[in-house]
């Protein structure tokens, strides 16, 4: 019951606000905002397999989006620097640990394969664009390994919505066990999100 809800909320809203709803949730998902492109381009795939979307239209929208917020966390680090970063942080559910382990990611491997290798990996995708920016990488590299990687990722997740909608019939007989798993994720996810305010502030 819970996850036909929330399916049927997700898909409605997308349907409503169409390619520019799905980029700007995407524009979100790559700064410091908590959007997951795992809560967002599945259900992208929902639309597509309902040929309510078309899937290059899909992939260019939300692709774009990702640019558009990868730019944004990228001149905030340029031109704010770190303190900048965990000023407006604060206000954003920033966790400061996070930001230090997408740096040392960065700085360890500095250059195009690490923007675009991050962009496949929880937490640091989200946050890779502003060491990218505090370290000065030239801005075409960082574009193009930055599309690159947003693009793979994402038409990855859309393509796992279109299996998972067409199989539809299927997931709903265990929709009890998906209900039990995602009350038990929302709790895990809340007690770890307060351990670490709790820690960090």
């Amino acid at each position: 019951m819970i996850t036909e809800i929330i399916t049927e909320h997700a898909v409605a809203i997308l349907d409503r606000t169409g390619y520019s709803g799905a980029c700007f949730l995407m524009m979100l998902e790559s700064m410091v905002f908590p959007v997951p492109s795992e809560a967002v381009m599945p259900f992208v795939g929902f639309l597509v397999a309902d040929g309510r979307m078309d899937p290059g239209l899909a992939i260019m929208a939300t692709s774009l989006g990702s640019i558009v917020g990868s730019l944004l966390s990228y001149a905030l680090g340029y031109y704010g620097g770190r303190p900048l970063v965990l000023k407006l942080g604060r206000y954003l559910f920033l966790n400061p640990g996070d930001l230090n382990r997408a740096e040392i990611f960065f700085h360890k491997r500095e250059g195009t394969v690490t923007v675009f290798i991050g962009r496949f990996i929880p937490v640091i995708r989200h946050l890779i664009s502003i060491p990218a920016g505090t370290g000065r990488m030239p801005l075409p590299p960082f574009v193009l390994s930055t599309l690159a990687g947003a693009t793979l990722w994402n038409s990855f997740l859309l393509w796992l919505g279109m299996v998972l909608r067409e199989n539809w019939s299927l997931v709903q007989r265990y929709t009890h066990v998906l209900d039990i798993m995602v009350v038990v994720l929302g709790v895990v996810c809340v007690v770890i999100f307060l351990w670490r305010r709790k820690k960090h502030f």
